[in-house]
């Protein structure tokens, strides 16, 4: 097949797509961000727009608990949510079903939605069912809400300022894919106290999320590796298999750890660790290098610096 015919990725194929996409007026940001932000007339507040979708055999198998399906369904949009450092207020979901489904199943599925969405004070408020003979989908749309102050993009980082992460990365296949909680109170506070220049969710992998936030700024970046925080898990699953990534590769590839990355300014950096600490003890964050001016993603390590490559998980390819 011939470069001119064959499938595009996933980002080749946005980027073809939204090139066409009707706007109006009322669009403050569309497409290329984790959520649209519409400015639909209520003073000091911007409308968050996002849908996301889990599919069975990509994002879960049938063996997944349905409880934990859904919890995932409708935490991968909120999620986006808090990459704005927004607040969710409404989700529809739409499912599709294969022949002979189990209606238990598909309730005990909504009750992972409908306990994640208590959490956070979501309304559920409709969706649509269809028929899809071979696997069950997901797609859930979430409507939310910004102070006009206090909205984070992907765009903003500068040269000079320090990258950050919340909680640990890599290996979320052991669990963590499925359970893991939507950085909403952090992404608000982060833009209350501190207004991150960048921020974004890491569910494709940190370099390629990361990836992001570098190309928006025309700018790359430089991290440390002993200042990267793996998850166990992925170390563990490192040294029990050859076939494992090393867990600095897992760290920036393996995708789905629905954690926060965001760029600030050095000079914020004690003041950043001390107030978060005492606002979020259980929620890890480290600082794990910083933007530099010259494109491209490099590596500090202890034989030098290398340049790293590859981007995360990218749909199609």
């Amino acid at each position: 097949m011939s470069d001119e015919t064959k499938s595009p990725n996933e980002f080749e194929l946005i980027t073809r797509l939204k090139t066409k996409l009707p706007t109006n007026d009322s669009v403050i940001v569309g497409a290329g961000d984790d959520c649209a932000v519409i400015d639909a007339g209520v003073s000091g507040k911007w409308q968050l727009h996002k849908t996301d979708a889990v599919v069975e055999g990509i994002h879960f198998t049938r063996e997944t608990a349905p409880e934990k399906v859904g919890h995932k369904a409708l935490g991968r949009a909120l999620s986006d949510i808090a990459a704005m450092a927004g607040t969710p207020r409404w989700a529809t979901v739409t499912l599709g079903l294969p022949d002979g489904f189990d209606g238990a199943m598909v309730e005990t599925i909504y009750d992972g939605i409908n306990r994640l969405a208590k959490r956070h004070d979501v309304a559920v408020v409709g969706g649509e069912t269809v028929s899809n003979p071979e696997r069950l989908v997901l797609s859930v749309a979430v409507v939310g809400e910004v102070d006009r102050d206090r909205c984070v993009l992907r765009s903003g980082a500068k040269p000079g300022d320090g990258i950050w992460v919340t909680g640990e990365l890599g290996g979320s296949i052991a669990g963590h894919h499925l359970d893991f909680e939507p950085r909403l109170p952090e992404g608000r506070w982060l833009a209350e106290h501190f207004l991150p220049s960048a921020l974004i969710d890491i569910s494709d992998g940190l370099a390629g999320d990361l990836g992001h936030i570098l190309d928006q700024a025309n700018a790359g970046a430089e991290l440390l590796e002993t200042a990267l925080p793996i998850r166990r898990e992925a170390r563990l699953r490192a040294r029990e298999s050859d076939a494992a990534k090393p867990p600095l590769i897992a760290a920036l590839t393996d995708g789905e750890d629905y954690e926060l990355c965001f760029t600030l300014g050095q000079g914020n950096a004690v003041a950043l660790l001390d107030q978060f600490r005492k606002a979020f003890p259980d929620t890890p964050i480290s600082c794990i290098g910083k933007i530099v001016a010259e494109p491209g993603l490099k590596i500090k390590q202890k034989d030098g610096t290398k340049e790293f490559a590859t981007r995360g998980f990218v749909h199609f390819q």
